[in-house]
């Protein structure tokens, strides 16, 4: 009977604590569902749907990966909101952080009269001490500013071309702005005439590594016009200028506008320089021309502030001083007006002259009249002197009564003559007149004020000086689109061939070099790159290696006759670039060909600041299409 009781309270235990272990149980599954929901609907709320939330009895953990830092750390804080925040285990992740965009190098190099600075930001690899050793030595004894910064970051691909290119081409700029970037060079700079600039956009243009752009913005000044020089003649042959100078574009145009309505039918070419002697250089000008125009034929020459009005034989002479008066009163202040009127001469009698005459080939001939000894032996010696001693033949001979300015104006004239290609001064003891060819555009605004400056006051001289550009030595030549042309002409008629899966130029094609080389020594200082092309028969590398091999056998071939190719680049492009269908045999020798391309310098995109704040910026990609090309078929693989 006590045993059974014994069993009764043991077994009433027994199911007190099983049923305690269901509850306790339950509970904990209803606790962890409650927070696993609440915190996941919480995280949701947020738009935190990356997260991964797992309840394990009363601890919550918060798995995935989190964009950034300050996420996750959100991430836990919603999370306590909801459960305990000691009960949150926090198993997230966070992404990796992108790495660090390298800078865009680029440098501004600055020189003027009063020092050379540099600002802008380079590559470690770079070598700073270098650079500024450079730079210090381009400045002289003038002061140097340095704003360079460094970042270690590779230099990008065209960094050190562009760099030592910008350098050289500061050494030869006095007074300029140059901008650095990989693979691109802009250049900003003046100079002192339009030769200077001539000579430097060529020596630049050498210098130029293949494969830098490079963008040139050369400007020339206004001259510097001493005397400040015009002159109008109006005669037989029509009105014409031999010098025309004017001080402001609005001048130019009111002095233009005023010589046509006198007649002028030729160019209205008229040079805006400094050195006026007068604001009111434009208003003086038009009112001598208007003078001019109503005497009907004469000239008129302006030297600084002193005007000469020179009326045509027979002019009544009532008309030419109503004409002058008029303009006497008219000029502005500042300007003094000498007038003649030449008196008439009996054709029969024949004035006492002096000519000088230079052809073509250089040949000067002295002839005339010459008032002593001493004159024929100084005008002699100065011939000798200008055109060479072996060139001049004298033949002219001493007489008495001549006026006393003939020496001056016989020396005068021959200083003249120097300015030609060709052509003959005839000096009178009424007038000195210059005729000829010339290659120089200036030529005759030279010989004006020449001839102002010298024979000085109302002395009358006559300029027939004509321009041609076949004589110019820099415009005559051509451009490299005129190379081009006249090199594809070349090559449509007789390509360049070469011997089977050989680069050795074959002897037939030797002839077509000539011609081609004949034509580049006329083409100056152009940037050629000379490419070899392939059909696709064969291995992709070999055809690669012999294209290349072909375009610098062409090369050395120029070399070889004298040509200057140190703008030149040869470089093989295998068969990449077909230009037919490699299908047919007719496609296959199109495709098998030898290209000159003249490689043009393109305008460089906007300059960007850059300094170590913009370290992780990116740089930008570009592309340059902008090249034209000419070409002809090359023989067989």
């Amino acid at each position: 009977m006590r045993l059974s009781s014994l069993f009764v309270i043991i077994g009433t235990f027994a199911v007190a604590a099983l049923l305690s272990l269901v509850a306790a149980n339950l509970s904990v599954k209803l606790i962890e569902e409650t927070s696993e929901i609440g915190v996941r609907d919480a995280l949701d709320d947020r738009g935190m749907t990356w997260a991964e939330v797992q309840a394990d009895g009363l601890q919550v953990t918060l798995a995935g990966t989190a964009p950034t830092e300050a996420v996750r750390f959100a991430a836990l804080s919603t999370a306590g909101t909801i459960v305990d925040a000691a009960r949150v285990i926090d198993d997230m992740q966070v992404e990796a952080a992108a790495a660090i965009a390298p800078p865009r190098f680029s440098a501004e190099i600055l020189r003027n009269d009063a020092g050379l600075s540099i600002i802008g930001l380079i590559p470690a690899s770079t070598n700073r001490d270098d650079v500024l050793d450079r730079i210090r030595a381009i400045s002289g004894d003038l002061p140097v500013t340095d704003l360079i910064e460094v970042a270690d970051y590779p230099a990008p691909n065209g960094w050190s071309d562009a760099l030592g290119f910008s350098l050289t081409a500061m050494e030869r700029l006095p007074r300029a702005k140059v901008s650095v970037e990989a693979g691109r060079v802009s250049i900003t700079a003046i100079t002192d005439s339009a030769e200077e600039k001539a000579r430097l956009e060529a020596q630049l243009n050498r210098a130029t590594p293949p494969g830098l752009r490079v963008a040139l913005d050369v400007a020339a000044p206004r001259p510097v016009i001493t005397p400040f020089t015009l002159r109008l003649v109006k005669d037989e042959e029509g009105t014409r200028f031999d010098a025309c100078s004017a001080d402001t574009d609005t001048s130019r145009t009111r002095i233009v506008n005023a010589a046509f309505a006198a007649g002028l039918t030729g160019p209205g070419q008229c040079t805006v320089g400094m050195g006026v002697p007068s604001p009111n250089w434009g208003l003086a000008v038009e009112q001598a021309i208007g003078a001019l125009a109503d005497l009907g034929a004469g000239s008129v020459t302006f030297s600084d502030a002193d005007v000469t009005l020179v009326a045509a034989e027979g002019t009544p002479q009532t008309d030419f001083d109503r004409v002058v008066g008029e303009l006497e009163n008219a000029l502005p202040e500042v300007f003094a007006l000498y007038a003649k009127l030449p008196e008439t001469v009996d054709p029969n009698q024949g004035p006492p002259e002096f000519v000088a005459t230079l052809s073509p080939e250089g040949l000067v001939q002295l002839r005339g009249r010459i008032s002593n000894e001493n004159l024929r032996n100084v005008a002699d010696s100065y011939a000798k002197a200008a055109f060479g001693s072996s060139n001049v033949y004298v033949a002219t001979r001493v007489v008495d009564d001549l006026p006393n300015s003939w020496p001056v104006r016989v020396l005068t004239g021959l200083e003249a003559l120097a300015q030609l290609s060709n052509g003959a001064v005839t000096v009178t003891p009424d007038t000195l007149t210059v005729s000829g060819n010339t290659g120089n555009p200036q030529a005759s605004t030279t010989i004006a004020s020449l001839l102002a400056t010298k024979l000085g006051e109302a002395e009358d001289f006559d300029i027939r000086v004509v321009y041609q550009e076949k004589l110019d030595p820099v415009a005559a030549l051509p451009t490299p689109d005129e190379c081009e042309a006249e090199i594809s002409g070349i090559l449509s008629n007789a390509k360049i061939t070469f011997e089977p899966s050989s680069a050795t130029i074959d002897a037939s094609a030797l002839g077509t070099m000539d011609d081609i080389a004949d034509v580049l020594r006329q083409c100056g200082d152009i940037r050629l790159e000379i490419q070899g092309h392939t059909d696709s028969q064969g291995r992709e590398e070999m055809n690669l290696n012999l294209s290349q091999a072909r375009a610098q056998s062409v090369l050395n071939e120029l070399r070889a006759r004298r040509v200057l190719t140190s703008t030149y680049s040869a470089k093989g492009y295998g068969e990449t670039a077909p230009i037919a269908d490699n299908d047919t045999e007719d496609g296959r020798e199109a495709n098998r060909r030898i290209e000159f391309k003249v490689i043009r310098p393109t305008s460089s995109a906007p300059e960007v600041e850059t300094t170590l704040e913009t370290i992780a910026g990116t740089g930008d990609t570009e592309a340059s299409t902008d090249e034209d090309t000419t070409g002809t078929p090359d023989e067989q693989n």
